[in-house]
């Protein structure tokens, strides 16, 4: 089914032109990956989609009554509600079908004749059709699913909006689109403020949801786990793909082959045929000359391939370092809670180390303490002989918006001439009247790699990278992880790009609160197969404990309890201890009433769905009611769980 059709779309920001003649066509169960260089117009072509701006020219025509969720970069979610109760409001068209229903069951308790109570029957049947359509019963369920899904914590679920952060806020507002399910989403880079568990989790909904998507990304696995169709946009104008972003990239190459020997067949043509006229021109073949200088003039000039490509960048030879670069010794580090507890580590020349774990698990805290910038709170940090450090923020913070990028790679103890500072630029893509611009004035992308020209000018042996993705598009994180995998020195970073993690790290640390941490060999695929394997012979161990005969088994009786696995027990137990907010109460109760609540809350939905309940509009108030109730006793229990989960030995 064809939801959407654009056709001679056209934008101009300035001299050229943005979206230059673009026409495509989106179809039920398209997810479409909108790829191309920082700067080419997804963003703006999204808004327009969207209805946020305006074409200069062009029709979209869309399918009667197309549901279009749109999650721009900026977008954030403010209101006086908690997160809960902001989430229920991408839910509104459901409640007020219920509200209609019960409406419609209390005329039709009422109403005496024949026709009229025809036409309220059909009515309430199409209504509970539609409810039961939109899991209408399970609104409670996919709420606590989403949230979660996206990183919110259950004990989060109360807090308003307004206490919330940026990033926060934004994972609301992508929430609230997947709450709604419309028939087309428009995702402008919607794992921004993930960690990867939640990208996981959003790469596993998108790719189930019956919603058609068009999204932006700079995720090749995210692109690769979610998208069946690429659409390229580059000098103004788009190239549709089949597949995900994989398949982009082997069809583009193969395009390209074609592309090259069919320009470069021509050139040659077109350069014997202007030797032949210069040659001739005043001589006896004039004639021949002359109508080989109409038939050039006359030729269709192939286009040359259209090529993306990331920007140049490297790193200078550093100076050697001692073989051990750093050695870490038993470190601890708490704020509120534990972040990191007696860990112990070497890092030798050479090696790239890779920093993983969820949001707020202390990544970039760590990173601080190995730089000596906070100390730990135990143990400590001995760096090696010969190592000169160089860090990179991912917030910019050692960029000055008001010099010239020229000026802004400058450290402040060096003394470097004017064209050597413009060819370390260079090396990252800086170029021409861009050196010369203020930072302030210049883009995420660019500031990035001025940072990055910056720690070049420093002559590091050990790079320390915190986020250094964050800007850049997917050619410019190839290209960068190409110059540090050239790097002659020793790297640190923090990233949650995979394939970023995957193409650099030989060892990983793996934060895991409140204060786990693991350290392994390997990349972040390593990482997955590990966990995967430990899930394995988890499960493996667990069945044969529980069919043992003849036994009564902790897993058998946790079963029998409806207690959480000695897994979760064993996490309890490691929790770190806080004031309590509800008396003390064995965690396993909970778990037995929360199942008992739920249960009652499914019957009592249940119940909304029997025709005979909805004829008796008191029936329904009082269970609506119970339902109400139900609700605010649940997110009582759940938080009560969770400090019993905490605090229980």
């Amino acid at each position: 089914m064809l939801l959407l059709r654009v056709n001679e779309l056209r934008k101009q920001f300035g001299p050229e032109p943005l979206l230059d003649g673009i026409t495509f066509e989106v179809y039920a169960g398209d997810r479409i990956g909108l790829v191309g260089p920082n700067g080419c117009g997804k963003t703006t072509l999204l808004r327009i989609l969207a209805g946020v701006e305006t074409p200069d020219s062009g029709v979209i025509e869309t399918k009667a009554g197309l549901r279009i969720g749109w999650l721009g970069q900026d977008s954030i979610v403010q209101s006086p509600r908690t997160v809960w109760e902001e989430a229920r409001q991408a839910l509104e068209p459901i409640f007020r079908l219920q509200d209609e229903l019960v409406q419609v069951a209390d005329l039709l308790a009422h109403a005496k004749d024949p026709g009229e109570i025809r036409r309220l029957q059909d009515r309430l049947e199409h209504l509970q059709f539609q409810l039961h359509q939109q899991k209408a019963y399970q609104v409670d369920h996919r709420i606590e699913a989403v949230l979660e899904g996206v990183g919110f914590r259950r004990s989060q679920f109360s807090q308003p909006v307004a206490s919330l952060s940026g990033g926060e806020q934004s994972r609301l507002a992508l929430a609230k689109i997947l709450l709604a399910e419309p028939d087309l989403m428009l995702l402008d880079e919607p794992s921004n403020h993930l960690d990867i568990d939640a990208t996981l989790w959003l790469e596993q909904f998108l790719s189930e949801t019956k919603a058609a998507l068009i999204l932006v990304s700079h995720d090749r696995y995210f692109l690769d786990r979610v998208t069946n169709r690429i659409f390229e946009l580059f000098q103004g104008t788009i190239e549709t793909y089949r597949g995900n972003f994989s398949a982009y990239r082997r069809q583009k190459e193969e395009r390209l082959l074609v592309q090259r020997r069919t320009y470069e067949k021509q050139q040659q043509e077109i350069a014997r045929m202007e030797e032949f006229i210069r040659r001739n021109f005043y001589g006896q073949k004039h004639a021949q000359a002359e109508d080989r200088r109409k038939k050039l003039e006359r030729i269709e000039r192939v286009a040359p391939p259209r090529e993306i490509s990331g920007p140049p960048m490297g790193f200078p030879v550093p100076a050697r370092s001692g073989d051990v670069v750093l050695r870490v010794e038993g470190i601890s580090k708490r704020f509120d809670r534990p972040l990191f507890e007696n860990l112990s580590f070497d890092i030798y020349r050479g090696q790239r180390w890779g920093i993983i774990g969820p949001n707020g698990s202390g990544k970039t805290t760590l990173l601080r303490c190995l730089l000596g910038v906070i100390p730990p709170d135990g143990g400590r940090v001995v760096r090696g002989h010969g190592v000169k450090v160089a860090y990179f923020d991912q917030h910019l913070t050692e960029l000055d918006p008001t010099v010239r990028a020229v000026d802004a790679i400058l450290p402040p103890d060096h003394l470097i001439e004017e064209p050597v500072r413009r060819d370390l630029l260079a090396r990252f893509g800086i170029t021409g009247d861009l050196a010369l611009q203020k930072v302030g004035q210049l883009s995420g992308g660019q500031r990035c790699r001025i940072a990055l020209a910056r720690l070049a000018a420093l002559k590091a042996n050990l790079l320390v990278l915190d986020e250094p993705t964050n800007h850049l598009d997917i050619w410019a994180r190839e290209a960068l992880a190409k110059a540090l995998k050239e790097f002659e020195g020793t790297l640190i970073f923090v990233s949650h790009d995979r394939h970023f993690i995957d193409q650099l790290a030989d060892h990983l640390i793996i934060l895991q609160p409140p204060g786990g941490v693991r350290v392994i060999p390997g990349n972040f695929s390593t990482w997955q197969y590990i966990q995967n394997q430990e899930r394995v012979a988890q499960e493996t161990a667990a069945k044969a404990e529980f069919y043992q005969p003849g036994t009564d088994s902790s897993a058998q009786a946790a079963a029998r309890q409806g207690s959480a696995p000695a897994s979760v027990n064993n996490r309890k137990s490691a929790k770190v201890k806080r004031k309590r907010q509800f008396p003390y109460r064995k965690t396993e109760d909970i778990e037995r009433e929360i199942l008992e609540r739920e249960a009652r809350q499914a019957e009592l939905y249940q119940l909304l769905t029997d025709p005979r309940i909805l004829r008796d509009g008191q029936k329904v108030k009082e269970i609506k009611a119970e339902l109400a109730q139900l609700e605010e006793i649940l997110k009582q229990l759940y938080a009560h769980w969770e400090e019993a989960v905490e605090l229980n030995g």
